[in-house]
């Protein structure tokens, strides 16, 4: 039915009388634009969080993770640490202790998260080191044992580089006994600031050896953790890992540790999918009364093309034709929009965000060629099912009784 799209390109080119359809199908078009273009850069948007977020995470914690199954500690850990190493896409290990502990300044307390690293190897498996906002990375003084503090939690101590801490242990034989807890003082040397506040605002790091010593764990860690070479496949990695090692030992990737974060915001992402196809089901609703409007003024020339052997099939060819091209021009133009959108934004940063707030000064944009692919053949869809039904009305009207009164 090739004059079918020959007369549906003729009636959108054609001068309407008083020009009325033209402008409610200018309108339509720009609706599918503006449709197709606000979903491009939403989701746009929604993937360059998303991507902060990993890479923050990714830069303080490793991408895979070791752990003891019991909370004894892993003893006898520099074989293993050797063994991880050499596993294929492990690019650095660092071995870590992990325990809650309290935290005194001369003007507050607070409970704290404590790690104990090796700070060259853990420079290997994080990005902690270029986190340090304050002072300098280093775990080692002169004048006694050091410590690095989130900087969230510095404020709530209101510590500064240079001050004495105090941690307590809250970790040993001696509580259960009744015995005070093991207290060691610290000299703040670094503060840092990840950007996740979860971490900013609990995290605190000592060296192992001290942290060996507080928790009571002469000779042994908490875990491992290694760098691989993609961090998109950390989950088989781990899984690789795992079914290597010792049966007490099991080993956990980023997403994992965080599941309930990523699968909340791909909740959001698909009801935001949701919320805003519906600015293209509106443009729909204009492609709907749009071809309703043109099939109301075309009810001769179907009458007559009916009397020249047209099937019903055929007309309703004409005005799918009609409403599929106002939808397909409309999303590619959209889609073009939405991409120039994306480029201006990431080129000349020209929505800015307050980075106290936001852990990012501009507003990130990651165009997914997937995402891009899924709104064009949404909105296309959304406009081939608008035609159906002015179609199907085109379709059933009857030659004799339009003509009669011609």
């Amino acid at each position: 039915m090739a004059y079918a799209s020959f007369i549906a390109r003729r009636y959108l080119r054609s001068r309407q009388r008083h020009g009325f359809l033209s402008l409610i199908t200018l309108i339509s078009i720009l609706g599918v634009i503006v449709g197709t273009a606000v979903l491009v850069f939403a989701l746009a948007i929604m993937k360059g969080f998303e991507l902060e977020v990993k890479q923050r995470i990714v830069g303080t914690t490793a991408h895979v993770s070791v752990f003891h199954r019991t909370a004894d500690g892993i003893t006898d850990w520099e074989p293993l640490e050797e063994q991880i190493a050499t596993f294929p896409d492990v690019k650095a290990v660092a071995p870590f202790i992990y325990y809650k502990a309290a935290v005194s300044s001369s003007q507050a307390n607070d409970g704290v998260i404590v790690r104990g690293i090796v700070p060259e190897k853990e420079a290997e498996v994080t990005r902690l080191r270029e986190s340090i906002v304050t002072g300098d990375w280093q775990l080692k003084t002169d004048s006694g044992r050091a410590i690095m503090l989130g900087h969230v939690l510095a404020n709530r101590l209101e510590a500064r580089t240079g001050d004495e801490l105090v941690l307590y242990s809250l970790r040993g034989e001696a509580l259960s006994e009744g015995l005070p807890p093991r207290i060691m003082k610290f000299v703040v040397t670094g503060i840092f600031e990840t950007g996740m506040y979860e971490y900013d605002a609990s995290l605190c790091y000592i060296l192992l050896e001290d942290a060996q010593r507080l928790f009571l764990l002469p000779g042994k860690i908490s875990g491992f953790q290694a760098k691989v070479a993609d961090w998109n496949r950390a989950d088989e990695v781990a899984v690789g890992i795992e079914a290597k090692l010792d049966g007490g030992l099991y080993a956990t990737d980023w997403m994992q540790m965080h599941r309930n974060l990523f699968s909340w915001m791909e909740i959001e992402r698909i009801w935001a999918i949701v919320a805003l196809s519906l600015i293209v089901a509106v443009a729909a609703f204009n492609i709907v009364s749009t071809l309703i409007m043109v099939v109301i003024d075309k009810r001769r020339e179907i009458a007559v093309l009916k009397t020249l052997g047209v099937p019903s099939s055929g007309v309703r060819a004409i005005f799918m034709w009609q409403g599929s091209i106002i939808g397909i021009v409309g999303t590619g133009l959209g889609l073009a929009l939405g991409l120039l959108m994306c480029w201006v934004q990431k080129t000349f940063n020209l929505v800015s965000l307050p980075p106290e707030i936001y852990f990012i000064d501009s507003l990130p944009v990651i165009v997914d060629a997937k995402d891009v692919l899924v709104v064009g053949l949404l909105a296309i869809v959304i406009s081939f099912v608008a035609t159906i039904y002015p179609a199907r009305r085109a379709a059933k009207l009857y030659p004799v009784e339009i003509l009669r009164y011609e």
